[in-house]
């Protein structure tokens, strides 16, 4: 009997997605020829929670233009950035049984683009992308160059961003599978952002695990020690890499169905909140993104359903096979 329901629990949870798939989530990410209207923005992509890439919406930043790395290093290359540090380009991502957390380093923003440009060395794989409005809080001499928000989505929204983050790494600087409770307008300056998306209706599809919190230490000579957060919660994260897939641990990705998009300079991703997404770089990228704080109305409720519906699925189907390899 519990099998027959799990098995018509599943069932049912399939056939969302793919009935929210038909319904909203295009087979590709559109790319608009420049910035909507404010009702445009709300009505034909926050409203049905889909992405898009709008060219031309930022040809007026001084920053386009402007920001290579010898303006940076002119301009900022003395000013101390938060730098994530990791031995594999991986920051908050699972490695082996446990949730990784990257070094943190305080460095010059011109000793980083001195190991960009291979000037310098540095142990580990360096990306600047401390996600705490640091373009405001770290850079603030690059600031006129760009807008301080996005004036039709704020428009849109109603609400002024609550960060402008500010990105620069090594090609080898990876952000692993997850999602964000916002939403996330992130404008290239420089060089390519490879997103793949999945939307949330892939809920049921994309494994999540608890893991214990750790974080990377790097000693005097440049190796690296994983060393526990003993007085952190266990991190529920994704262990999967949608690249390379492991379906034979995780047979049920077979169902999902990514967008792989790039986003290059002088472009701007519409990444509605809840959305996964993994994103990889080329080498030296340059971003700013702007995060709106997502509204905690019914599409969320629904969407929090999903989540606990997936996972008490997944629970079950483990305590099955527990009960079923503890009978033979």
């Amino acid at each position: 009997m519990a099998a027959a329901v799990l098995g018509a629990v599943r069932k049912h949870l399939s056939e969302f997605s793919t009935a929210a798939r038909e319904l909203g989530v295009p087979f590709a990410v559109p790319h608009l020829d420049g910035p909507p209207t404010p009702l445009q923005f709300y009505r034909d992509w926050v409203g049905p929670n889909r992405p898009c890439i709008i060219r031309n919406a930022l040809q007026h930043w001084p920053a386009l233009g402007k920001w290579t790395f010898p303006y940076l290093r002119a301009a900022a290359g003395g000013t101390e950035v938060s730098v994530a540090v990791t031995p594999d380009g991986y920051a908050d991502a699972v490695r082996g049984d446990r949730f990784v957390m990257p070094a943190e380093r305080r460095l010059p923003l011109g000793a980083v683009i001195d190991v960009l440009e291979g000037r310098a060395r540095h142990p580990g794989v360096l990306y600047v992308q401390k996600q705490c409005s640091n373009l405001c809080q770290e850079l603030p001499e690059l600031l006129p160059d760009v807008e301080p928000h996005v004036p039709w989505a704020s428009e849109a929204l109603g609400k002024m961003p609550d960060a402008v983050n500010f990105w620069l790494g090594e090609e080898a600087a990876v952000t692993s599978l997850h999602k964000d409770h916002y939403e996330n307008l992130y404008c290239v300056i420089s060089g390519e952002k490879h997103f793949v998306l999945l939307p949330p209706s892939d809920r049921p599809f994309i494994p999540y695990e608890l893991y214990t919190p750790a974080t990377y230490h790097m000693s005097e000579d440049g190796s690296f020690k994983m060393m526990d957060e003993e007085a952190m919660e266990k991190v529920p994260w994704i262990p999967l890499d949608p690249l390379a897939p492991d379906l034979v641990q995780y047979p049920l990705y077979q169902q999902a169905q990514p967008l792989h998009c790039t986003v290059k300079a002088g472009e701007m991703l519409y990444l509605p909140a809840l959305w996964f997404h993994h994103v990889r770089q080329s080498h030296g990228c340059i971003a700013v993104n702007f995060w709106y704080d997502m509204e905690y109305d019914l599409k969320y409720s629904y969407y929090q359903l999903l989540d606990s519906l997936s996972t008490a699925t997944d629970l079950a189907r483990m305590d099955l096979l527990s009960s079923v390899d503890g009978s033979l």
